[in-house]
């Protein structure tokens, strides 16, 4: 079938930019220091941008409405006119002002709102923001930015393909507001608001629409299954094509609802789920096109394009020009370009490709299955065949010490030597703690100075000893502040860290970093997950002369803090050559070593952070309990060989924890601190109902918002838990990091959440 129209379309494309240009936008708008118009003027710069990029790259259909503010389900909501009452203002229509509300809440009036629930998209890093709904809730065509950016770019001579997220995902992924009503029950509402759409995206000139639909990958309902079917049925009669989309994972049992549903295109994830090809070609309609997500859109290694096309040509034969060929998500996971990587590894530089690069490689495919590579394109297959090959056998990637190490784990590691019961006494004995203790979650603001210091001695400008000198100020200024608001258990600041995995990853053998592999996390916040490439080894200490310089500043127990082997492995781009329980397990051993020479300089209180293992779960629950039992040892590897009087901490945050709330338990760490303010105390509830055996710091307000906690509203948060978790094993905290807030906030939010831990403690002496 060479020379066969075969489509290729990117599912949606990163929309920072390669330097940040809209994190730095939205933050220059957030301060005041540009206009809107300033504004709209930088990510319209940015999206026409990114439009010829695809173009250029080869790529047929080019998506729009993949650009959002802040987050596409916020952009979803605002489209559909799902904004909570809280987040308008005196009933006017909503702009862009009102998104950031929703994301960011609202301090500017008298009467501040909080920000709506974040959480993380299925089992990514990316956040969104969770639709609400109410028993009564109405739907109506509101925020045209989708419209508008589709009309847009069918002006400047693009072939488009708008990208919106599909209703019964939507409804999936939001929370109702009240228990008396389940939101699927607003779908007959909502579906007339999308028709309308796609009929207005069909007058922008777009012939084809996808529409998301990730939530048929996910263990569904019979009752949402049959929603789709009369969802699909009353949407089948807009002019526009709809591509509906799913991914992250295989359909299995729902696939025969998704071939059947009346829609154009199906397009299938065959990186997670390269097994469902053979299925949905068995089953799929001949006259409907069948997208295959052949390129990693989750991860930057390099496409093996010799095992790619061959998994295409099978395809191929049987749908001809109703195959398209695509990445297996949005780009949107992945970092721009790889072109300013100039410092990487050589070799290394041979294994990657980032978005951009996907791109090439899709239209790649696409020609040599076409029939009609060119030249380069066979150079592009050699040089793709010698990565695969240098990589498998590469003295880089492989150590056998590690491996030898890992053979050599004993059951012992799992376990501490005694119960929590037993273990708390000993602990309080040497701690000497007040009921409701006091604590933050362990970074403190990186000002411009910090940020200074570190840029400076990265680029040679200071030398190590002015390094230090500069960071130890930092530090002693952070336990000067924590002493004078009278804080329990205090922390060092995190000054010298740029972010909470790369941090650690640069101390370890196996990783490596790229200088702008950005990618969004949510809003303007931006991270730069490090590159697992190789056997991770821990070759030096890497915190433990911080954590004593800070602890020789003060009498007051200061924690040690570390990132857990879980989310130093969901917060990377991991290899994919082993499975990801060994590169998880490898990491517990290097931490271990770091948490026994903790202890052994005298760190009475060891955090090692696990936010991620939410996160890392299957989306399917079939493969959930094998997860979670490496996932759950590999903390225990790291943290279970010190001393029973040895405090070990743990913090989690923005997850559902309901589901694995037994997992969480069997960590056995000592203290959990989790998010509770933003949820409105929603996630307590997991640890209500369970009845948690450890101790908990709930989150006593919200440090993403710059709102200012109110002391009633901890104090009821505390009391609320108070209710079911005994006085004496309660911890009091903000709910997640304090780097991106500025000290005078800080420092205010602090006096107000000790302020109600002291109440607190009256009260219960009042009581007693």
């Amino acid at each position: 079938m060479a020379g066969t129209l075969i489509q290729t379309h990117s599912l949606g494309f990163p929309r920072v930019g390669v330097m940040r240009e809209l994190k730095f936008a939205l933050e220059s708008y957030w301060r005041g220091d540009i206009t809107s118009a300033a504004l709209q003027q930088a990510g319209q710069d940015l999206r026409h941008r990114h439009w010829a990029v695809q173009a250029e790259a080869g790529i047929d259909l080019i998506p729009t409405g993949d650009f959002a503010w802040y987050d596409q389900v916020l952009t979803m909501s605002a489209t559909l006119g799902n904004i909570p009452p809280r987040h308008r203002k005196n009933g006017q229509p909503t702009d862009i002002d009102t998104l950031f509300r929703v994301a960011r809440g609202n301090s500017g009036d008298s009467a501040p709102v909080p920000a709506s629930d974040m959480t993380k998209w299925f089992d990514s890093n990316y956040h969104y923001l969770v639709p609400e709904f109410q028993a009564d809730q109405s739907f109506s065509l509101e925020w045209r930015q989708i419209i508008d950016e589709t009309r847009e770019a069918v002006a400047l001579g693009f072939r488009v393909k708008p990208v919106i997220i599909g209703p019964l995902t939507y409804l999936w992924l939001g929370k109702e507001m009240t228990s008396d009503f389940d939101r699927l029950e607003l779908l007959p509402a909502l579906l007339p608001v999308y028709q309308q759409l796609l009929q207005e995206l069909a007058n922008a000139g777009a012939e084809w629409v996808q529409v998301d639909e990730p939530a048929l990958v996910l263990d569904l309902p019979a009752s949402w299954l049959r929603a789709y079917e009369k969802a699909y049925f009353q949407l089948q009669r807009s002019p526009a094509k709809i591509l509906l989309a799913t991914y992250f994972d295989a359909l299995e049992e729902n696939l025969q609802t998704a071939v059947n549903l009346p829609v154009a295109g199906l397009h299938i994830d065959a990186v997670r789920a390269v097994a469902q090809i053979k299925p949905v070609l068995d089953w799929l309609p001949a006259d409907k096109v069948l997208s295959i997500g052949i390129i990693d859109g989750r991860n930057i290694w390099r496409n093996d394009l010799r095992k790619s096309l061959l998994v295409l040509e099978t395809a191929h034969k049987k749908r001809g020009d109703l195959l398209w060929v695509a990445p297996s998500c949005s780009l949107l996971h992945v970092p721009l370009d790889l072109t300013p990587e100039a410092k990487l590894d050589h070799q290394l530089i041979e294994w990657l490709a980032f978005a951009h690069q996907k791109l090439y490689e899709l239209a790649t495919l696409n020609r040599l299955l076409r029939g009609n590579g060119s030249t380069s394109d066979q150079r592009a297959l050699l040089a793709s065949d010698h990565a695969v090959s240098s990589r498998r056998t590469s003295g880089k990637v492989h150590r056998p010490e590690v491996n030898t190490r890992l053979r050599g784990i004993e059951q012992s590691s799992w376990k501490r030597k005694q119960s929590f019961a037993q273990r708390i006494v000993e602990q309080q004995a040497r701690l000497a703690l007040p009921l409701f203790p006091t604590t933050t979650i362990g970074s403190f603001p990186q000002t411009s100075d910090i940020r200074r210091t570190r840029l400076e001695y990265k680029t040679g400008v200071i030398d190590e000893a002015t390094y230090r000198s500069r960071i130890q100020a930092e530090i002693a200024d952070a336990i000067k502040r924590q002493e004078a608001l009278d804080i329990d258990v205090l922390v060092h600041g995190e000054a010298e860290r740029n972010d909470m995995v790369e941090y650690f990853g640069e101390q370890l053998a196996g990783y490596a970093f790229t200088q702008q592999g950005w990618v969004q996390s949510y809003g303007s916040r931006c991270v730069k997950p490090p590159i697992i490439f190789g056997d991770v080894l821990r070759e030096r200490p890497m915190t433990v002369e911080w954590i004593q310089y800070a602890q020789s500043l003060t009498n007051k127990p200061v924690k040690g803090m570390l990132t857990g082997p879980i989310t130093m492995l969901c917060w990377s781009f991991v290899r994919d050559d082993q499975p990801r329980k060994t590169t998880a397990w490898q990491i517990a051993l290097a931490l271990r070593d770091e948490v026994l020479d903790l202890e052994a300089a005298g760190v009475q209180i060891i955090q090692v952070d696990e936010p991620a293992i939410r996160e890392g779960l299957p989306l399917r629950k079939q493969q959930q309990a094998e997860y979670l039992d490496w996932a759950v040892k590999a903390f225990r590897l790291s943290t279970c060989s010190v001393r029973d009087e040895t405090q070990i901490h743990t913090h989690m945050c923005y997850s559902e924890f309901n589901d694995i709330i037994a997992a969480i338990a069997d960590l056995d760490a000592d203290v959990i601190t989790i998010e509770t303010s933003r949820s409105a105390g929603e996630l307590i509830q997991a640890f209500e109902n369970f009845d948690y055996p450890n101790a908990i710091g709930p989150g006593v307000y919200d440090i993403h918002s710059p709102n200012l906690p109110e002391i009633s509203n901890m104090i009821h948060l505390i009391s609320r838990a108070a209710a079911r978790i005994p006085v004496t094993r309660l911890w009091i905290n903000p709910d997640c990091g304090l780097k991106t807030r500025a000290w005078a906030e800080t420092e205010t939010a602090l006096q107000c959440m000790v302020k109600a831990a002291k109440h607190l403690r009256n009260q219960h002496v009042e009581s007693a």
